[in-house]
């Protein structure tokens, strides 16, 4: 037995396991004695590790970490600006992003007090005392009633049901709303009042706290007549901190793990950390502006020094040095200096962009939340945003790694029917309870077996209303009345975390064999004579991923033993030795080609030696502290052998609604969707082609177990190798190349088990070579990829696989189970659907959807846009930092390399503060440069800004190379026009503070925004901006501050805007600085626009209606398809044709009756964005134009 001792020696071991004593009462005197571990308190929140923990943070960014030093240089040394220039801006981005983090951390402290200080009931010396939830130790004995969350994790003792079980939900924690069963230790459930209870005499050895919420290992020991009994302890007895008791009066129950050491709170821990694509951009232009900071400041101390050179320029008279400065090295002084540049240009980096950037993050992220369309109604769920630092990424996916069941497909069991013995049978239809219209009486197809087969028959419906983990929940209570009496019968439903168990249940009841109940250990079915059958439920062999099957072991009324197993037929094949193996495998592959989702069902009877076998090998597994799964599932391995088949199942999991149409989008915006499923290939086949991942004319690749049996997995590669290449000449196809209509579609299935081969490193004595890279080759030359019999860790390695191949493509995974969590962890993107699996996927994702649908609109639009607005601000801040900075290092050579700021500390704390950053902050929240219908219409739009486009290096070198040009435009202008000028009317020249502030205000006024989407809080706060500089101004130069110690700008701004000069030089500069990028975007709209700037000029209404126009015509009469993405239609060629985007009429497109509207829309006099007119008049006088564009129903996009 492991105990948690320190070695004698002093040296103290880590321990795996810990002993509780249970009511802190000692075992008997005599037995072995445990040192008893300090545990921590109840308390899951500490205030003060706040302040630290986010101070280290927010300096471990780059730009942080410089400015703290930039403002201790200038607290150090003498240098030309005040250090206030550096540490305000710096306060205020670490100010800014504390109080962004302290609110979301004061959330959780508000929410975590209020559970801190909740009363919770406790046993002590046979009595039940009232304390605080804060108080609770382990240890303590908790008593807890019906509809109260518990406080802690707990170990059950007893409860108020006869047979030691109660219901609990689990929706804090994962979502699923289903009651789960949990039961009391055999030996105390007996014990139900405090006197009881405080009388036992135990110990609990458990592992010590691991956030896994569906796995526990311990034991319990005992002590009767100081003898202990040893018995073991699993999930089924813990009961997790934040659920819910149901269904059950009152429990008994022993504090096991508390604090931040209980489940729930180790699942707070932050999963790694996702950096898009866009920072990564950021980071490296900060890197190229820190050369350029470093270059200028050194090209200028080294210019000082040539400038000094000659001794009249050394010490003018009006600044001489003192004895000290002369004395001081050469190399110091050097130095000195080169860190004053430094200071003096540190504005070049932009510090508020990252404080900025996080805030439209943030804000921006409500955008989702709010977002209607993707408000599920029978859910009641909205999109949810659970880490706000991806919403760009969103608009730069390149491939879709989705699950099946549950993602692309409801969810939602349907029994179909069953195979016994060859012989099928089929029920009527029967969803979740809901006896679907028209369903009559029970149906039974094929001629009914004879006398011998219907034993047979029997057996395999006693099997499914025996092997599952459903619950039977009666009607709800309600005002003391029960209802669900329906004609003298208690009606009552079934509750499971599998669908596919409560569907197979009902479908048993549709077919004469009615589940009941499970009570005082015995499961009762109710037969087609109305008799009650009741089996003693000895064992249940869980159900697991890896095993893919169940069991169960009970003992019928007349004492014969049977195991009952279900699962998936690579499962159970294999370990049948008896039945129709060929019939009922036949009837399988048939049902798996139609896309339903088979299980089979076999049985083996045991012997009483057997038996006394089999649960000496369990209780061993199961008493087991360190691999305990291990053990139990060779233990299962062992059992579950010498089966005897009985027959087949086939259940409907329906396509979610609008997937084909997602899916379809999503290729259609260049796009690569994989499904990886754990479900076998003909299932997910059919799925696939539903879903239109598979069209009827794509040619499919098989990689799988069955091919390379045939073949070796070498010549199986390089064949399909062969294959796609030939067709592409060799050359792989783009991701976004699209899927053109003179060009084969491939798709590729693959199987776990060649993955498994694929993925293997290759032998340094093999000529095999390495797989990975031909695979790659292969899949990125395939349309789509459906990679079937999958288990989770594999489903990672795939999406691992895509990441780190040579083009670095931005993947995103999204799925609804917990099998899915690895993948949705390991792509760029993780997205969660609010599903039936539980909440597990959607707690570990970045985002989550209520249906699969959402992704369109969040990929196409939400993510369309960040992706644009933030790009747009990173660009622009750093524009506006090398139009703030380079005139004053044209400055420099012209006040002698003195480091003489061109502007007022005043203007430098506040440029990047005030001045410039509320527009840019607000056009990247709220900016549209395509209309969402638009968008939403035409997904190929999305191609437009893919591979981060718009944050390339030819793009930022054009910025910085724009802002280069405005600040010598500004600079040079505003130095020639006063250059031998008096501008005030007493002859007065303006000084060196108006030439700065002159500078400054034609910076300030050249707002080079493209806004698209004008608003009225657009113009609130641009001019808003504006009025603040100017009035800002204003009073800094209108009032003697006493608390500065020099008045440099007094009177200076008047001055300037008094003189009419000024206002010329500041209009002339504006128009000069804005002119360049303006005559760009004119030349490249009119010569070489892009999709999105096509269709923005078409919706300006800039002479393309009658295109537009010319195109309805053709679609009355069938030359156009009614599918023509807008971005297809271009401006008129020089022969007057029309440029053709992806969609083709050449390729065959089906769609729905014309209920639904059509892309082309008729302009009123002013453009309406949000009123499209079908011009497809079938119901008006101008409908004898026939449509021939179409070939059959295919949703549209």
């Amino acid at each position: 037995m492991q105990v948690c001792v320190s070695v004698c020696v002093g040296e103290e071991n880590w321990v795996d396991s810990r002993t509780i004593y249970i009511g802190h009462k000692e075992p008997p005197p005599g037995t072995e004695a445990f040192i008893q571990q300090r545990f921590p308190d109840n308390r899951i929140y500490t205030f003060w590790n706040f302040v630290p923990k986010n101070m280290f943070e927010q300096f471990r960014r780059v730009a942080n970490f410089y400015f703290l030093i930039i403002f201790l240089v200038q607290l150090i040394i003498d240098t030309p600006t005040s250090p206030i220039t550096s540490g305000l801006p710096l306060f205020f981005v670490i100010t800014v992003t504390s109080i962004k983090q302290g609110y979301e951390d004061w959330l959780r402290h508000k929410a975590d007090n209020s559970v801190n200080h909740c009363p919770v009931h406790v046993v002590q010396h046979g009595k039940v005392v009232r304390k605080q939830s804060r108080k609770l130790r382990v240890g303590d004995v908790v008593f807890m009633k019906e509809n109260e969350t518990f406080p802690c994790d707990l170990i059950l003792l007893s409860t108020s049901r006869d047979d030691g079980t109660c219901f609990v939900t689990t929706a804090s924690l994962d979502g699923e709303s289903s009651h789960k069963t949990h039961y009391a230790v055999q030996d105390t459930k007996a014990y139900n009042t405090e006197e009881e209870v405080d009388s036992i005499q135990a110990t609990i050895e458990c592992e010590q706290p691991q956030p896994d919420l569906y796995k526990f290992v311990g034991r319990i020991n005992i002590y009767m007549d100081n003898e202990p009994v040893a018995r073991p302890l699993g999930a089924e007895n813990l009961l997790l901190r934040g659920a819910t008791l149901k269904n059950t009066e009152y429990i008994y129950a022993v504090a096991i793990y508390t604090g931040m050491e209980t489940k729930m709170a180790l699942n707070y821990q932050s999963k790694t950390q996702k950096r898009s694509a866009v920072e990564k951009s950021m980071n490296a232009y900060l890197v190229v502006y820190l050369c350029i900071l470093i270059s200028k400041a050194l090209i200028n101390t080294l210019l000082k020094y040539v400038w000094q050179a000659d001794s009249n320029r050394d010490e003018p008279w009006y600044n001489n040095r003192t004895d000290t400065e002369k004395q001081r090295h050469i190399v110091i002084r050097a130095f000195t200096d080169f860190l004053a540049f430094m200071v003096l240009f540190n504005y070049i980096i932009p510090v508020s962009m990252y404080v900025t950037v996080e805030m439209q993050k943030f804000l921006g992220s409500y955008f989702i939340m709010w977002d209607d369309d993707m408000f599920d109604e029978e859910l009641g769920e909205r999109a949810v945003v659970n880490t706000s630092d991806l919403n760009e990424e969103l608009g730069q996916v390149e491939y879709v790694f989705t699950d099946k069941t549950g993602t692309l497909t409801e969810n939602n069991m349907e029994f179909i029917e069953c195979c016994v013995d060859g012989h099928i049978y089929v029920a009527d239809a029967i969803c979740n309870g809901q006896v679907m219209p028209g369903a009559t009486s029970m149906d039974m197809i094929d001629s009914s077996p004879g006398p011998g087969a219907r034993e047979h028959e029997e057996l395999f419906f006693r099997a499914l209303c025996l092997c599952h983990t459903v619950q039977v929940k009666e009607e709800e209570t309600v005002d003391g009345i029960k209802h669900g009496i329906h004609q003298g019968k208690s009606t009552s439903f079934y509750i499971s975390s599998s669908p596919d168990e409560v569907a197979l249940v009902e479908g048993m009841k549709r077919l004469g064999f009615t589940y009941l109940r499970l009570r005082d250990g015995h499961m009762e079915i109710l037969n087609r004579e109305d008799e009650i059958e009741r089996f003693e439920l000895l064992e249940v062999l869980t159900f697991d991923s890896v095993r893919r099957r169940m069991s169960v072991i009970v003992r019928s009324s007349t004492g014969e033993l049977y195991l009952f197993c279900k699962g998936a037929d690579s499962s159970i094949f294999p370990r049948v030795i008896s039945g129709k193996v060929d019939e009922v495998r036949a009837r399988v592959e048939h049902n798996a080609v139609e896309g339903l989702r088979t299980l089979c069902v076999a049985y083996r009877p045991l012997s009483p030696e057997q038996y006394t076998e089999v649960c000496h090998m369990l209780n061993g597994a199961k008493l087991a502290l360190h691999d305990r799964d291990k053990r139990l599932a060779e233990a299962y391995d062992a059992i579950e052998k010498d089966l005897i088949l009985l027959g087949a199942t086939a259940v409907e999991d329906r396509l979610q609604e609008k997937a084909a149409d997602t899916i379809e989008s999503l290729h259609k915006a260049g796009m690569k969707v994989w499904v990886l499923t754990g479900d076998k290939m003909e299932t997910a086949a059919a799925t696939c082609y539903a879903s239109k991942l598979f069209h009827r004319n794509t040619q499919i690749l098989e990689l799988t177990t069955k091919r390379t049996e045939e073949q070796s997995l070498h010549d199986v590669l390089f064949d399909l190798s062969r294959t796609v290449l030939r067709q592409h000449g060799g050359m792989a196809r783009d991701s976004f190349s699209g899927l053109s209509g003179d060009c084969t579609d491939f798709g590729l299935i693959i199987d776990g088990a060649t993955l498994s081969a694929v993925m293997r490193p290759a032998q340094e004595d093999s000529n095999s070579g390495n797989y990975k890279d031909i695979f790659l080759e292969i899949c990125r030359n395939c349309s789509a990829v459906l990679c079937c019999r999958m288990a989770p860790l594999q489903k990672a390695q795939i999406v691992k696989l895509i990441k780190a191949s040579e083009e670095h493509p931005i993947t995103l995974a999204i799925g609804d189970g917990a099998n899915d969590v690895s993948m949705i962890l390991e792509a760029h993107v993780g997205i969660g659907i609010m599903g039936k699996e539980g909440r597990q996927a959607v707690r570990n994702s970045d985002y989550a959807i209520p249906k699969f649908k959402h992704l369109k609109k969040m990929l196409l639009v939400h993510g369309h846009y960040y992706y644009i607005r933030i790009s747009e601000l990173v660009q622009y801040f750093f524009y506006k930092n090398v139009c703030f900075i380079f005139p004053q290092f044209l400055y420099q050579f012209f006040c002698g390399f003195s480091q003489q700021p061109l502007f007022d500390t005043a203007y430098l704390t506040l440029y990047n503060i005030s001045f410039t950053s509320l527009p840019i902050l607000l056009y990247s929240l709220i900016e549209q440069h395509i209309n969402v219908d638009i968008l939403k219409k035409d997904p190929s739009l999305y191609r437009d800004i893919a591979k981060n486009s718009l944050l390339r290096w030819p793009i930022f070198i054009y910025w910085t190379l724009l802002g280069v040009y405005d600040a010598i435009v500004m600079f040079f202008g505003a130095y020639f026009l006063f250059d031998n000028t008096t501008f005030t009317s007493n002859g007065q020249m303006f000084g060196n503070w108006t030439f700065g502030t002159l500078v400054f205000t034609v910076l300030v006024f050249t707002l080079a925004l493209d806004t698209h989407y004008w608003t009225w809080i657009n113009h609130f706060v641009i001019w808003g901006s504006l009025v603040f500089f100017v009035v800002f101004s204003l009073l800094w130069g209108g009032i003697i501050w006493p608390f500065l110690n020099y008045q440099r700008m007094y009177y200076v701004f008047m001055q300037m805007l008094s003189s009419g000069p000024a206002w010329l030089s500041i209009i002339l500069l504006i128009t000069a600085s804005l002119l360049p990028d303006v005559l760009k975007k004119v030349i490249c709209r009119a010569l070489w626009p892009t999709t999105t700037e096509c269709i923005q000029q078409m919706y300006a209404g800039f002479g393309y209606v009658p295109t537009l126009f010319d195109s309805a015509d053709k679609l009355y009469e069938g030359h156009l398809s009614e599918f023509t993405p807008l971005a297809s239609l271009h401006a008129p060629s020089k022969a007057g044709g029309h440029r053709r985007g992806s969609c083709n009429q050449g390729n065959p497109r089906r769609s729905e009756p014309f209920r639904k509207k059509t892309m082309f829309t008729r302009w009123q006099k002013q453009p309406d964005y949000n009123t499209f007119t079908p011009l497809l008049r079938f119901a008006d006088g101008h409908s004898k134009h026939a449509y021939n564009g179409g070939a059959g129903p295919e949703t549209s996009v």
